[in-house]
């Protein structure tokens, strides 16, 4: 991989991980600062779906930080681009598609596939 590939997705990756962590932060205060009453239950349980909504979308976003750290930890050691199972090369194209990914398409087809098959 080129030397300005690398540090185009090492700049891309940093932005995304500082802006997920600027709305997690956000989601904090937001939950601790909010002490609303309401007289009617339909709009207390309508505030309780919508962080039970945000809740589950923080958690994805959570899931989402962990990948980033890794895959810059993976351009520090040189191994961003390669793809963890058969060590060939992840095309540019996939990794504009989904920049976190540690493996090329064809593994994480099979591994897909295999997933699929044991029903996980």
């Amino acid at each position: 991989m080129k030397k300005n590939d690398v540090e185009y997705f090492k700049e891309f990756l940093t932005g995304r991980l500082e802006e997920l962590l600027g709305r997690a932060d956000d989601t904090v205060s937001g939950m601790t600062t909010q002490k609303e009453n309401f007289p009617d239950p339909t709009d207390r349980a309508s505030l309780e779906s919508d962080r039970n909504f945000m809740l589950r979308i923080r958690g994805r976003e959570n899931k989402l930080i962990k990948k980033i750290k890794l895959a810059l930890e993976r351009i520090d050691n040189g191994t961003f681009g390669v793809c963890e199972k058969c060590g060939e090369d992840i095309s540019i194209k996939r990794l504009k598609a989904r920049p976190v990914t540690a493996q090329c398409i064809e593994c994480k087809t099979k591994e897909e596939a295999l997933e699929k098959a044991l029903g996980l």
